[in-house]
């Protein structure tokens, strides 16, 4: 028996041997020789774990586009017995098993969050010359899990189980490798190549058409707001937004003049309407072959600079088109094709005539320019720069940034880029070329925030001060209702600013255009949508959309949609405070019903209601009048609801029919809220906040701060911005406005609170200095 114990104490003796020669540590994390492959995982907090994979004996270097943050040096254990091998951190587990070469993820206390199925999968791909893998991953979810994000896209759908997705940047769709649990955690699955997304009741798997290694991260958040958290941590924190882009913006396929587009402003500004901005569309450069000249070379902008002088003089601010392509003729298109810094595939517009349809014997021959390049993309800012910044515009509305790819190949993605085959960074895209921009202007001037609009996406780009929107949909009912879980879904890849063309870009499905009583409809309940997305913005082809062009007031079309454009102004105080929050604490402005009521499965799959903020509860109307006159809804389990309109309660948890007159959205409060209420104004900054209404809505206790600054400009990274926390003590009845935190320039030091408890309308008016107050009510 000694010599067996002896034997066997010698095997395992060359086990652990093996295993140790095998199993290397750092500060940052283990790697680890596991059959055919080289596992690594890198610790970038205790909630954050990066997993690499690759062949062994294949070198490579993956610098990550998105990735932004530093591996840390992170307390963590390692324990191993037999084949298992666990590394454990204060805030979870993962088990490596050597046999397999998966991994398991656990949380601290033991619960099961997420397991590879099988392990890596490389299959040899000669990629332009390169030696490279498809490489993929799969996944065992639970069966009834549901799971979040990928971006954005146009299927109606809130949970990403049961389907197959073909990731490629494109026109309606943004992709983002990101998706997040109802359990908790996280994936990004870091690759900019064409990247496939599988769920059936097998697996669940990402496969990337070109890759060195398999890389993804593991965020474990324990609700959504954290794994927000962990993405933006990873990817980049959200920078503040001016207060006017919070405002109503009006734009449409394309104002011809600048004397057009500065009188659509002096029309608002004489009906009494508000609104905060104007968009320029494109060719104010001209013909086809100077596509995107970023210069005024249309005979109908004689003087660009008085046109944004004229803008600015109506208290308005105006962004304008600008591309990520050049028309042969122009300045940037030249000194980039001298510099091979042009990609060579077919993209928009595909004729020099602007005639509908293109004639195709005349191409335009614009090209995109290779984003990847860094010289490109200094050369790209040196003419907007020069041509267009320096004339005091505000913004930029970056369209194509997916890009349009006009009649594909395949090939088409062996291109060479700056960053190797075209294929390899296909959709990254949008990140590299509005990155591009937001540094070179946060490096030329911080008077003003860089505020983007843009067509597409990728993991990391809320750093970029980038407000994305859906592309250009077909105006219908379906249409609308997409939009709700495209804007979710795409909030849940940690990315928060995003929103729609109001009233649909195309009028195919409407012949009469505006005159078309459904259109009319339509139109006001996607305003009443865009009352609450971060961006409020009508656009579109066809026909102009001001309000003026349905009507005058006393008309029930015209009236609801300039009512949704004042209630939104009245909310400014609460949007603006949000986006501090968003800023600031990781939160999200459009918030889908799991993140805040995970608990109650009835929530998972809702598509067509979410959270503005954390005290709205939004539900837009998605059907015409003719298929009904009442809006079902649900009120989600764990708090109570006051309607808005009524004051009147409701326990949570139940379905309700709500009837919707064509000026309201169902709106709810959810019970423990405090909403603040700026005044009725004409554009965003034409009164100071020194007279608030906050409304108490009562059920728990609350807690909401009040957020300002200066509003434009980045003096508040230096700490130039206050702070006004208030709370409710719901048991005793009474509202606390507390200590004022910080100052800035230009700060309201005495001002008035209006305080009413709904809904019983009770109305206390307090002087407020900064120093503590306590309404008892």
């Amino acid at each position: 028996m000694k010599k067996i114990s002896l034997f066997f104490s010698l095997i395992v003796l060359c086990i652990v041997n093996t295993f140790a020669q095998n199993l290397q540590k750092s500060d940052t994390g283990i790697q680890v020789k596991i059959g055919d492959q080289n596992l690594s995982l890198q610790l970038y907090s205790p909630s954050t774990i990066r997993v690499l994979k690759a062949p062994l004996n294949f070198e490579y270097k993956k610098t990550s586009l998105s990735v932004i943050q530093e591996p840390q040096a992170v307390k963590y254990k390692v324990v191993s017995s037999n084949d298992v091998v666990v590394l454990k951190t204060s805030k979870m587990k993962v088990k490596v098993d050597l046999k397999t070469g998966t991994l398991s993820f656990f949380s601290l206390e033991g619960n099961a969050l997420l397991k590879e199925k099988n392990k890596a999968n490389f299959i040899d791909f000669n990629d332009s010359g390169n030696k490279t893998f498809h490489v993929s991953q799969s996944f065992a979810l639970d069966k009834d899990e549901a799971v979040y994000g990928l971006g954005q896209i146009p299927n109606g759908k809130m949970s990403q189980r049961n389907q197959t997705n073909y990731m490629i940047q494109s026109n309606l769709e943004d992709f983002t490798n990101i998706i997040q649990s109802v359990k908790g955690y996280g994936i990004f699955w870091d690759n900019y190549s064409p990247t496939t997304y599988m769920d059936n009741s097998q697996e669940t798997s990402f496969t990337s058409e070109v890759g060195d290694c398999v890389d993804y991260y593991f965020m474990y958040g324990g609700n959504a707001d954290g794994v927000i958290a962990q993405i933006r941590a990873l990817t980049g924190e959200v920078p503040m937004f001016p207060l006017w882009t919070y405002g109503y913006w009006q734009s449409k396929e394309r104002y011809n003049s600048q004397e057009e587009l500065v009188n659509v402003i002096k029309e608002y500004r004489k009906q009494g309407v508000p609104l905060d901005g104007i968009i320029q569309d494109w060719q104010y450069w001209g013909n086809n072959y100077l596509w995107n000249a970023m210069d005024f070379l249309n005979s109908s902008y004689p003087n660009p600079k008085k046109m944004v002088d004229d803008v600015h003089a109506l208290n308005a601010h105006q962004i304008i088109s600008i591309w990520a392509s050049f028309g042969p003729q122009t300045k940037p298109f030249k000194e980039m094709e001298q510099k091979k810094m042009l990609l060579s595939f077919k993209t928009w517009p595909p004729s020099g005539s602007d005639i509908w349809p293109p004639r195709q014997d005349y191409p335009s021959g614009v090209r995109p320019y290779d984003v990847y390049n860094p010289g490109a993309r200094d050369i790209y800012w040196k003419y907007l720069n020069k041509g267009i910044f320096s004339l005091g515009m505000d913004g930029w509305w970056m369209d194509s940034t997916d890009p349009d790819h006009l009649d594909f190949k395949d090939s088409d993605l062996n291109e060479k880029t700056y960053l190797g085959s075209f294929r390899k960074v296909r959709n990254a895209f949008p990140l590299m070329t509005v990155g591009g921009v937001y540094d070179h202007q946060r490096a030329t001037s911080l008077d003003k925030r860089v505020f983007i609009l843009t067509r597409s996406a990728f993991a990391g780009q809320q750093r970029y001060g980038a407000n994305t929107w859906s592309g250009d949909t077909q105006a219908s009912w379906a249409t609308l209702l997409n939009q709700i879980s495209e804007g979710l879904n795409f909030s849940l890849t940690g990315i928060p600013h995003w929103n729609s063309d109001i009233g649909g870009f195309f009028l195919g499905n409407y012949p009469n255009k505006l005159k078309d009583p459904d259109y009319r409809e339509l139109y006001v309940r996607w305003m009443q949508f865009g009352a609450f997305c971060p961006m409020m913005r009508s656009h579109g082809t066809d026909a102009p959309r001001e309000i003026y062009q349905f009507g005058k007031p006393g008309n029930p079309v015209y009236d609801a949609i300039k009512q949704s454009i004042q209630l939104r102004y009245r909310l400014l105080p609460y949007i603006y405070s949000t986006s501090w929050d968003v800023s600031a604490h990781q939160s999200t402005f459009m918030r889908a019903l799991m993140m805040d009521f995970a608990a109650d499965k009835k929530t998972w799959n809702i598509n067509d209601q979410y959270m503005f903020g954390k005290s709205f509860l939004v539900c837009p109307v998605t059907k015409p009048s003719t298929e009904t006159k009442q809006r079902n809804l649900y009120l989600p389990a764990g708090a109570d609801w006051f309607d808005f309109y009524t004051n009147k309660k409701y326990t949570g948890g139940q379905s309700v029919s709500k009837d919707i007159p064509l000026n309201e959205i169902p709106l709810y409060v959810k019970a423990g809220s405090i909403i603040l209420f700026g005044p009725d104004v004409q554009y965003a900054m034409e009164k100071p906040w020194n007279n608030l209404c906050i409304s108490i809505y009562p059920g728990k206790d609350s807690k909401f701060t009040l957020y300002e600054d200066e509003f434009d400009n980045y003096n508040y990274e230096k700490g130039a911005y206050s702070e006004i926390p208030m709370s409710w003590n719901d048991k005793a009845h009474v509202l606390t406005v507390g200590k004022r935190k910080g100052t800035y320039k230009g700060m309201i030091n005495n001002r008035i609170f209006s305080v009413k408890i709904i809904p019983d309308g009770k109305l206390k008016t307090v002087h407020y200095s900064g120093k503590p107050v306590c309404l008892h009510f």
